[in-house]
């Protein structure tokens, strides 16, 4: 499965109060791809890619999230699959890849650093 870079809607530029052209702002953010979490399912969100982390956080069932970067970490078996892979999803917060709808058995993020 390949996946499309996001197309980003292009709008005319706004003008500032003495008429002049203001540069419009795109930031990734707003083009970030989101991903869905296994239906039915609530994940936990730890504080490092594997089990020996602590919960930081539960996300409900019905959640998307957005994908920073990819770690090595605890091998983990989900709904998607077996792998070591974690996402991260914000800082010092990763998943397992193994309960995210990536559409990839591997990685489709850069490493984290």
């Amino acid at each position: 499965m390949s996946v499309e870079p996001a197309e980003i809607e292009r709008t005319a530029q706004p003008e500032d109060t003495a008429g002049a052209a203001v540069p419009a702002v795109t930031t990734l953010a707003a083009a970030a791809t989101t991903y869905p979490i296994a239906p039915g399912t609530s994940v936990n969100v730890r504080s490092g890619p594997g089990t020996g982390y602590p919960v930081v956080k539960v996300l409900p069932a019905g959640s998307r999230v957005s994908i920073n970067c990819q770690s090595p970490g605890t091998w983990i078996t989900g709904p998607y699959g077996t792998t070591n892979i974690w996402d991260n999803i914000a800082s010092g917060q990763y998943i397992s890849d193994a309960y995210v709808q990536t559409g990839s058995d591997g990685y489709i993020r850069p490493r984290c650093s």
